[in-house]
């Protein structure tokens, strides 16, 4: 695949200002500010009155802009939250049912998750209770919980959507993954008595039957071709890049993009080391496969999803720079960073020409693109 070179009139090279700035990526960090500011006031016009963005029925979507406005580094943390955060957040949280889901219309847990890290995003103690219970039925979700420590089915372990109890996959079990493991700051001191935990052992025994690595995958597709292995699936069963016969006549399960990153976060929040053979695995994937122009395996499809994952889970792998296949390292920083500001509307918003996935909606995508930013700019190195 084609990789990135930005050579762009809007960031300043980094080779160019190092000589006169200490820290290299100060000009694209103010860059960074000036188009999230822009993104937010995009979204901050598109809210509904009553304090949700897009599709009441899918808080998702509400979460995801009310934390893009959380994260905006330009937010004076000291100051009252501006009225029109103080009303999302208001209208998340009415949003959450008797078992413990922030849901509408199903999807209980891509909704939940994401409104979770809304509500982390905030900071407040008042909303630990809602926080808690949430959390609750996030872990209530993950499959066959009930025979703990079993993983006889390729779905033990993960998690779904919630309303189907025989569907796992890795976008909603990543989602799940990160909410809990960020909301364990607010059970860990005690004040909410015993809390369930994630079956860990069992999550990453299905995250490993979502990559392609022979070796930790006891899945019959599991693929030790260059093309696909270390990379992640969809899940055991199925991925959105399609499967290819295999030289020994198996079939396989291509790897993708978004998904390996998806992977690759799950894994370190599930405190793999960075030495597990599965996580060298994937990066390596990932090196091989690093480009902007696409999301590897899928084209245009969930691209704006793909530099999402992309930004967090290179920014958890504490990785300043990516290795390539080709022996150099790309500074996926500055180049992330050019590519999403390249795209920026007029009007300040972002969407994707490819509606899959619900990219067309411009909502969704500014969302995706400010948290993207937001993430390369809390974690350029101080120096």
């Amino acid at each position: 695949m084609k990789l990135l070179v930005p050579i762009l009139a809007i960031a300043t090279p980094l080779a160019a200002t190092a000589a006169d700035n200490p820290n290299p990526y100060e000009s694209i960090r103010q860059e960074i500010r000036q188009s999230i500011a822009r993104g937010n006031a995009w979204l901050k016009a598109q809210q509904n009155a009553e304090g949700y963005w897009s599709d009441p029925q899918l808080p998702a979507f509400t979460a995801l802009a009310l934390k893009a406005a959380l994260r905006d580094p330009n937010l004076d943390r000291k100051a009252p939250l501006p009225d029109h955060l103080e009303k999302s957040l208001s209208w998340l949280l009415a949003q959450q049912k008797e078992d413990g889901g922030i849901y509408n219309r199903g999807l209980s847990v891509y909704n939940t998750a994401t409104a979770v890290t809304a509500l982390l995003a905030a900071d407040r103690r008042e909303y630990d209770p809602a926080i808690v219970k949430a959390r609750k039925h996030l872990i209530n979700n993950q499959w066959d919980i009930d025979k703990k420590g079993e993983t006889d089915n390729p779905n033990d372990g993960g998690v779904g959507y919630g309303s189907d109890p025989s569907h796992t996959d890795l976008s909603n079990t990543y989602l799940a993954i990160e909410a809990i493991a960020l909301s364990r700051k607010v059970v860990e001191d005690g004040n909410f008595g015993d809390q369930p935990e994630l079956d860990w052992e069992a999550a990453i025994k299905f995250l490993s039957r979502c990559q392609n690595l022979p070796d930790s995958n006891d899945q019959g597709w599991a693929s030790d071709d260059p093309k696909n292995k270390g990379g992640f699936a969809y899940s055991p069963f199925e991925s959105k890049a399609g499967e290819e016969k295999t030289e020994d006549g198996r079939t396989a399960l291509r790897s993708y993009g978004s998904m390996s990153y998806a992977g690759l976060l799950s894994m370190i929040y599930a405190k793999l080391s960075p030495d597990d053979p599965r996580v060298n695995a994937v990066k390596t994937w990932l090196g091989r496969n690093y480009t902007l122009d696409e999301n590897p395996g899928m084209g245009a499809q969930g691209l704006y999803y793909y530099y999402q994952t992309m930004s967090k889970a290179l920014s958890a792998a504490n990785l300043d720079m990516l290795p390539l296949e080709s022996g150099k390292q790309a500074d996926w920083r500055n180049d992330l960073a050019v590519t999403l500001l390249s795209k920026q509307r007029e009007d300040g918003s972002w969407v994707n020409d490819n509606g899959r996935w619900m990219e067309s909606n411009p909502v969704l995508v500014t969302a995706y693109t400010v948290l993207s930013l937001a993430q390369i700019h809390d974690s350029i190195p101080e120096k």
